[in-house]
């Protein structure tokens, strides 16, 4: 997770066509980088999965999801996201969601 001034940004690894749109676990990648690894219901086609994981990740900090978009990834598993707003209390909020994984 990375605070910004104008908000949260943190990075999803996405596995599309799946039984349920969850979050599944958060791993360290081998550059040391934290990711949250999230399955969606949705098609990666015309940027459905996108659309899902936004709406996903809404859910879960109990925010609009016209507050949060894609900075990065859009064609990739690795998706960066970007939520507007006060970023330690998102990043606060986003951390006690994760403790349960």
């Amino acid at each position: 997770m990375e605070i910004v001034p104008d908000g949260l940004i943190f990075h999803v690894r996405l596995t599309p066509r799946t039984a349920h749109d969850r979050v599944d676990s958060v791993e360290t990648r081998d550059d040391g980088r934290h990711v949250i690894n999230a399955r969606v219901r949705a098609v990666p086609e015309d940027g459905k999965a996108n659309k899902a994981l936004l709406k996903l990740f809404a859910k879960c900090l109990s925010y609009p999801v016209g507050k949060l978009s894609l900075r990065g990834g859009h064609k990739s598993r690795i998706k960066k996201i970007f939520v507007e707003g006060d970023g330690d209390d998102l990043a606060a909020h986003l951390t006690s969601y994760l403790k349960n994984f």
